[in-house]
């Protein structure tokens, strides 16, 4: 038996079958290349579309070009509104992301006791929606009823207002400041966490502390991440619209249908039904974020350059 399983031929080996992979790639994109078209693209075009008409009383819908264009970048409200939030972003935006970088680096250093819970209650304001955020700081706030102004009153100080014109832009940044310093933290804690610790060790051996590791090594490696955390600012800061709109109904005096860009933009649409100028001054608007993030880019990449 054994003599006739060796003498037996064997036969031809068989081909094996080749994975066929060249079509499964459109397959796994299409699921987004159609949403983006649904939800993006189209949305867009419409909005581009509609800022080139104009309704009229005599005439009906017109087709004028360029014409809200010009009328929108001689707009009083919306230049005021523009001025305002690129204030808000000087004032916000660097608290917010120093206050993120020491969280971030004290968490790295591993000296901190109960990191996690720490790390977590830093976090947990970024879970809260906006819309919530800006109802429970607009009570705090509040010059008749909030517990600022019960325990400035029980001490006989002054009752701050929060809410005043002075006082106002400031309120707003510390809101958002509270919303997105945990999510900003994140970031530049996961970066951290990707420098390799060969680097850590070789500054040690030559010896460097704590604080210098900190500046030569780390902050360093934080500068992408630092700089997609202020791109990301600046999106936010000129699309600054919930809080404003719901502190509103608080300060009515203070907050008008044109405190924001964005918020002059919504009541156009919503209110006066302006839709066709109101889409202009919202793509203007976008391109005012397109310009400020590209020399934000341009800036941080010229420092990088020798």
């Amino acid at each position: 038996m054994t003599a006739m399983t060796a003498a037996s031929p064997k036969g031809p080996p068989r081909p094996r079958r080749r994975l066929r992979t060249g079509g499964a790639g459109p397959l796994f994109v299409a699921p987004f290349l159609v949403l983006f078209l649904v939800l993006f693209l189209a949305p867009l075009g419409y909005a581009a579309y509609l800022s080139l008409f104009q309704n009229r009383l005599i005439g009906g819908t017109t087709f004028v070009g360029l014409e809200n264009y010009l009328t929108a970048l001689q707009d009083p409200l919306l230049l005021e509104g523009v001025a305002r939030v690129a204030a808000f972003f000087v004032i916000q935006v660097p608290v917010m992301l120093l206050l993120a970088l020491l969280f971030a680096l004290a968490l790295d250093s591993g000296l901190m006791r109960l990191a996690r819970v720490v790390r977590l209650g830093i976090f947990v304001p970024y879970a809260v929606p906006s819309v919530v955020a800006s109802l429970m700081w607009g009570y705090l706030y509040g010059a008749d009823y909030g517990p600022f102004a019960q325990l400035s009153s029980a001490l006989g100080l002054p009752v701050p207002r929060f809410l005043s014109d002075d006082w106002m832009l400031p309120s707003l940044a510390n809101i958002v400041t509270w919303e997105f310093v945990g999510y900003n933290m994140i970031l530049l804690y996961a970066a951290l966490r990707a420098v390799p610790q060969e680097l850590y060790e070789a500054a040690a051996m030559d010896g460097a502390g704590a604080w210098r590791i900190a500046w030569s090594v780390k902050l360093p490696a934080l500068r992408p991440a630092l700089l997609l955390a202020l791109v990301f600012s600046v999106i936010g800061s000129f699309q600054l619209f919930n809080e404003p709109n719901l502190l509103q109904r608080l300060a009515p005096d203070v907050i008008d249908s044109a405190y924001t860009a964005n918020l002059y933009a919504y009541s156009l649409a919503f209110t006066s039904q302006q839709i066709n100028y109101a889409a202009a001054v919202s793509f203007l608007l976008g391109l005012v974020i397109v310009i400020v993030s590209y020399a934000v880019l341009l800036t941080a990449n010229r420092r990088r350059t020798p």
